[in-house]
């Protein structure tokens, strides 16, 4: 049996009688009639087992887009149902959270309900279609709870509660948020390419087409055979390679689990883990290298892999590596490289332009990674990608007391060892990139277009 707060109003006028009439026993009459009204209301309230519910919900949703999650509740009893229902969702779904069993209901008529929490008056035999809004907050596979439904009775004093399971469940994709620099970077492709109107044409390793020399053109692409036959100076023009591999390697070891702080946009990242930002980046340089032509293939690994795609392309690409990605969540186990080598060996047989997005951090890659690059970059470009904390970024700049200024040393401490780690990745043949979480991906695809137009893939 449910009370409702009529129930305590009911129960607390009994002191009034007392007071005004002190005969013994008459609190117990009074608690003896309240007992009473409430086990009559309650045994008058519709069961909660005798609605029926069933509920909507979309089959995935983007991460930070709002969505909503349509329950259609029927009472199948004859007497008039009078009911608070709550459509429960875990909290990195939910929009609103109460602390009183999530049956507080909206109160506020001049405002629209954006709360789990609704209240119903439905005749017997009707149905009536609930809305409740759910704004994800996190990746991954999200499960309904269950349907919270407490019944009250004629004069609403008490009433049944039952929790009902219903199924329903959501997928949240990865944001995203990246998309915003793929134009940019789709403009430079096709300039590199030819089908934009540009004075230097990117330089590769496939043969274009033959035109006058203008000033600025590199003399090393002066044609002479042609200069010879037509009297005007004439050079060659490349276009970039098309059909190239291109493997990226989310690394979602323990590093990945760091969190690196909001950086200034605070708009791709949010705070989030390291693996978030990596996810943003390889969306976008997926998305850009697919566009120009190239073979790419995502993996996700630490010890195990934990997602891959392989073989999709045109617009089946981004859904399937979005769809992969979701689950991915990180690990907290130290990234077995030497694995990882062979992960990538085992899928790729020819020259590919090899993407890490993994930490820069000393003890891992000297440790780690250090030992194997020589064996990727033997017959690989490879790219290291790391994202850096913005909090630490924040930190180098302060000045205003001693605790600031230590807190400044100790993070340019880390950026130098950082920065050595990096140079000697240099030495072993691997590009390294290093960002805060909104630069990453655009300087990762910026990267990528370099080398490109370098015809270093």
């Amino acid at each position: 049996m449910a009370l409702s707060w009529r129930a305590v109003v009911l129960a607390a006028l009994g002191l009034v009688p007392v007071a005004i009439w002190p005969v013994p026993g008459t609190v117990l009459l009074w608690a003896v009639v309240v007992v009473v009204v409430c086990l009559v209301d309650a045994a008058l309230a519709v069961s909660p087992r005798q609605v029926t519910l069933q509920r909507t919900v979309p089959t995935s949703v983007r991460l930070g887009t709002p969505t909503t999650s349509r329950l259609v509740l029927t009472n199948a009893a004859r007497r008039r149902l009078r009911a608070l229902v709550r459509d429960a969702w875990p909290p990195s779904l939910a929009t609103e959270h109460d602390d009183d069993g999530g049956l507080r209901p909206h109160t506020d008529a001049a405002e629209p309900a954006r709360t789990a929490r609704h209240r119903v008056d439905l005749p017997g035999g009707e149905s009536v279609r609930l809305s409740t809004p759910l704004l994800p907050t996190r990746r991954g596979d999200r499960a309904a709870g269950p349907v919270t439904i407490r019944t009250l009775g004629p004069l609403r004093v008490a009433g049944r509660q039952a929790s009902i399971a219903v199924g329903g469940r959501i997928r949240v994709l990865p944001e995203f948020a990246s998309r915003r620099h793929l134009p940019s970077r789709l403009a430079r492709l096709r300039e590199m390419d030819g089908r934009a109107s540009v004075q230097v044409r990117g330089e590769g390793t496939e043969f274009d087409s033959l035109r006058e020399y203008v000033v600025g053109d590199d003399v090393r692409s002066i044609d002479w055979r042609a200069t010879a036959r037509g009297g005007d100076v004439v050079v060659r023009t490349w276009r970039p390679e098309r059909d190239r591999r291109v493997v990226v390697v989310l690394d979602t070891g323990r590093t990945s689990a760091a969190r690196i702080g909001t950086s200034s946009q605070g708009s791709v990242n949010n705070g989030g883990t390291r693996l978030e930002a990596s996810v943003e980046a390889a969306l976008l340089l997926t998305a850009l290298a697919d566009r120009a032509g190239d073979r790419v293939q995502v993996l996700a690994y630490d010890r195990t892999l934990r997602a891959r795609v392989a073989g999709a392309s045109g617009p089946r690409l981004l859904p399937a590596l979005a769809d992969a990605l979701s689950a991915v969540e990180p690990v907290l186990l130290e990234t077995d490289w030497t694995g990882l080598v062979g992960q990538v060996r085992a899928r790729v047989s020819q020259r590919a332009l090899v993407v890490l997005l993994t930490s820069l951090d000393p003890a891992v890659v000297e440790t780690g990674l250090l030992p194997v690059v020589d064996q990727l970059a033997a017959q690989h470009q490879v790219v290291v990608a790391a994202v850096t904390d913005a909090e630490v970024a924040r930190l180098r700049s302060g000045r205003a007391d001693v605790e600031e200024v230590y807190d400044a040393a100790a993070a340019v401490r880390g950026d130098l060892e950082r920065s050595a780690v990096a140079a000697v990745l240099r030495q072993h043949g691997a590009e390294v990139l290093e960002a805060l979480p909104d630069d990453l991906a655009p300087r990762l695809a910026d990267t990528y277009l370099a080398l490109k137009a370098a015809g270093r893939l």
